[in-house]
């Protein structure tokens, strides 16, 4: 395992970090696993080097965080990794039970831990940027909880550049402590972070952790799993031309190497110059092995064009702009990977 300090702090993580959306009750989603089913994935990540776990209370409405609790008590040491969680969209309906108030924000954090049954998260992270609530009463919040020892650090997600900018801005001038993460989306047919977030993130210190590297299981080439044909935000966000034309490069080039096109899509991102940490939602320790090799396949030029060469720019994802797609078209292949086609 390669492990990295995360933005500017001390911490040290791993390159893969386990997610667990997939982890709590089936109750929730019908592709979420049970505890049984989750505690084997669980303990051959940690087997396998990683200490950095990704979760949200938002997960199986806060069963995510207590089966992943329960797990991490039997398998692992509390002081030998790294637990993140988030707050925003909450675990039950009600006026106040979402967003990021202050009220929501410091009720969530001691739901958490108690679900959890820890003392303490490494990293809490607000899920989005809520736009209704004072980017001063947020941060204030946050900035209580880590003086509190609730949380060591922060972190952020899925937010425009401009909003993480109003984050460092209230910190900066208020002397509170600054977010050490970003964690956003970022795959082969998914690059709008390159744009603005990413250098800025360079820029400022925060680190970049990526989800969704199989651009929520298109890249596999297995789309008719279950969580595809019942998540709607699959076909929200990976519907159009490009999107499958990429996910059929990325097929060309796992072919030519011999190996899984779930291996080749995470190597694009774990190789990336600016992703540090890819998070992993594995369903089989198998899956996990897959990006386990991913962090030492290098992609050579040719197939770096033939992964790349499909994509042009995008409306952004994120949480306003569900559904809002352009239209995408592809750019030539190079003749290796067209003879390679047309033997296949």
């Amino acid at each position: 395992m390669q492990y990295i300090r995360l933005g500017n702090s001390g911490l040290q993580v791993s390159r893969l970090c386990l997610g667990t959306m997939n982890m709590g009750t089936p109750d929730w989603k019908p592709w979420i696993f049970d505890e049984k089913q989750s505690e084997p994935i669980v303990a051959h990540a940690l087997d396998n080097g990683v200490n950095f776990i990704d979760l949200a209370d938002f997960y199986s409405a806060g069963v995510g965080e207590e089966v992943v609790g329960r797990i991490l008590k039997r398998v692992a040491r509390r002081e030998d990794i790294v637990v993140t969680t988030k707050v925003g969209y909450g675990t039950r309906s009600g006026i106040n039970a979402s967003g990021h108030s202050r009220k929501h924000i410091m009720d969530s954090i001691d739901a958490s831990l108690s679900r959890l049954g820890m003392d303490y998260v490494d990293v809490f992270m607000l899920h989005y940027f809520d736009v209704n609530t004072p980017v001063e009463e947020t941060m204030g919040a946050l900035n209580d909880i880590v003086r509190s020892g609730k949380a060591r650090y922060i972190g952020v997600s899925t937010m425009l550049t401009g909003q993480l900018a109003k984050i460092l801005m209230a910190c900066e001038r208020n002397g509170w402590v600054k977010p050490i993460n970003m964690q956003l989306q970022l795959n082969c047919a998914y690059r709008e972070e390159e744009r603005e977030m990413i250098p800025f993130c360079r820029d400022q210190g925060l680190g970049v952790s990526v989800f969704s590297p199989l651009a929520r299981g298109l890249l596999t080439g297995e789309v008719q799993s279950t969580r595809n044909q019942t998540d709607f935000f699959t076909q929200q966000m990976y519907s159009d031309q490009a999107s499958f034309d990429i996910a059929h490069s990325v097929q060309r080039v796992a072919r030519a190497r011999g190996v899984s096109n779930a291996q080749i899509a995470q190597a694009w991102v774990a190789n990336h110059p600016g992703v540090d940490v890819m998070l992993v939602g594995a369903d089989t320790t198998a899956q996990f092995d897959s990006a386990l090799a991913a962090l030492d396949t290098q992609l050579d030029a040719e197939e770096l064009h033939e992964l790349e060469r499909n994509y042009t720019p995008c409306d952004v994802i994120n949480d306003y702009t569900a559904g809002k797609r352009i239209l995408r078209s592809a750019r030539p292949g190079l003749d290796r990977f067209n003879l390679i086609e047309a033997v296949a």
